[in-house]
């Protein structure tokens, strides 16, 4: 069945990590450098946080501050109860290229991936580690060897699933109590993992291009393919059981709405910094799907 996508919020620069909250959709604009939310229908716009050096993935602490990640000069960030933005953890030791998408579990714990070298730049490609940063600030490596870490998303059952952008791939993790990652495998592969360390090359190589994701109540995955302008919903193991083509970029998606099954988009022309930052043509998307959000975030 063909579904209709409806813009939500127009004239944005560059949205990343949309996140369903307290009955409004929350996402970030890369090069205005803003953490906005709106009602479902995209009313009531609302500027939440101002993050100078580029917000990225957010999530929230049990008691409710805001966690946004600074991309730039590597820091995730805490709004405290009076709007103020401080460092929550430094985390520029940890990564090999700018920090981006998160999720944050039931205990204020954030699991934050990063890019793993310079892609703006053209740098090569290289793997990447997810980190863990416990709600005092500490920062611990609990991955390593990741194809770029991208989305994720934590299921109900207790697992984190982390997409591979560079690795054709989404892994999984069983998530110890103490917050610690093992039994590592792949949850979905659409093929191998590139040869090629050249960027262009690299990117050639890649069936699927998983950025952003969001978990649906039957254990599916919906996920952004920021190579093939469209969401694709994943099983595991790897079936596709749903396309959507959108008609341009893609590069996250989030369940949300009062039923948890109006499926947001943050799309634009491309990905590329230049061009995104001389242009305000990204916009927030959304679809009705038929399976309503699970898990976190």
């Amino acid at each position: 069945m063909e579904r209709e996508f409806t813009p939500v919020v127009e004239g944005m620069s560059y949205l990343e990590c949309p996140r369903w909250h307290e009955g409004r959709i929350w996402f970030v604009d890369f090069y205005t450098h803003r953490v906005f939310s709106a009602r479902e229908d995209g009313g009531d716009l609302r500027v939440e946080a101002e993050v100078p050096a580029q917000p990225s993935g957010l999530g929230w602490l049990p008691d409710g501050r805001l966690l946004v990640v600074s991309m730039r000069d590597a820091r995730l960030l805490r709004r405290e109860a009076d709007g103020q933005l401080v460092t929550h953890a430094e985390l520029g030791a940890h990564v090999g290229g700018h920090p981006n998408d998160m999720v944050v579990d039931d205990r204020g714990r954030a699991y934050v991936g990063n890019f793993g070298f310079d892609l703006m730049g053209g740098a090569p490609v290289e793997t990447a580690a997810l980190l863990r940063v416990d709600p005092d600030g500490t920062v611990t490596r609990v991955a390593e060897d990741l194809w770029f870490a991208n989305g994720s998303v934590i299921t109900d059952d207790g697992v984190l699933l982390v997409d591979e952008t560079f690795g054709n791939r989404v892994s999984a993790f069983d998530i110890a109590p103490d917050g610690a990652l093992s039994e590592r495998r792949t949850w979905a592969s659409f093929g191998d993992p590139p040869t090629e360390r050249e960027l262009e090359k690299a990117l050639g190589q890649l069936a699927v291009a998983p950025d952003g994701c969001c978990l649906d109540a039957e254990g599916a995955l919906w996920i952004a393919d920021a190579l093939g302008g469209r969401l694709l919903r994943i099983r595991a193991g790897g079936e596709v059981a749903d396309e959507l083509p959108v008609g341009t970029g893609v590069f996250a998606c989030m369940l949300g709405g009062d039923d948890g099954r109006t499926l947001f988009a943050c799309a634009a022309p491309d990905f590329h910094e230049e061009a995104r930052r001389q242009a305000r043509e990204a916009a927030l998307l959304a679809v009705r799907v038929d399976v309503p959000h699970a898990g976190r975030p």
